[in-house]
């Protein structure tokens, strides 16, 4: 869109979605909040702008930026998983559990020199599920969709653990 000379994007598709016609899923903007530094923050921004406690529990985000966070994750890097602010994929992170010294002394450096670019939290238990790729085989994912399918398909909301549970019970 905004280098011509660029082989990337579709011609037209900004001044389409300007004018109505297309809707984007990633519109133009939405990555501006995309900083995982932002995740520490997200229970606050929903207390502050809705006016509600927050349904859900949120992962602690240690910043690389403060003081007092950078040195806890330091000490842990045994034990977090870093992340960059800016990364997606699961690329350039650091899994503390199963790193090595090397690894871990390499990120320490990172960190110390570009702090505000890291962040870390505590190793979480992904969710698994079955996928089809060439075959079925499990998957861990951190988005639990379901879908039921028939005659019709339909995307159900997700429930609580124990309803979870009872829906994976069920054969459909």
């Amino acid at each position: 869109v905004f280098d011509r000379d660029s082989l990337l994007g579709a011609p037209g598709l900004l001044n389409a979605y300007r004018a109505g016609n297309v809707t984007i899923a990633n519109a133009p903007g939405t990555g501006v909040a995309d900083d995982k530094a932002v995740y520490r923050y997200v229970p606050e921004m929903i207390r502050y702008y809705l006016g509600e406690k927050p349904v859900l529990r949120n992962v602690p985000t240690y910043l690389g930026g403060d003081e007092v966070d950078r040195a806890y994750i330091l000490e842990h890097l045994d034990e977090l998983v870093v992340k960059t602010v800016d990364g997606s994929g699961g690329y350039g992170m650091l899994i503390g559990p199963v790193s090595t010294a090397k690894e871990r002394t390499a990120f320490r450096r990172r960190i110390k020199k570009k702090p505000r670019e890291f962040i870390a939290q505590p190793t979480i238990a992904l969710s698994r599920m079955p996928i089809y790729l060439e075959e079925l085989r499990p998957a861990h994912i951190d988005l639990r969709p379901f879908v039921l399918s028939s005659s019709v398909t339909s995307v159900v909301p997700g429930r609580s653990e124990e309803h979870t549970s009872e829906l994976q019970s069920r054969q459909y």
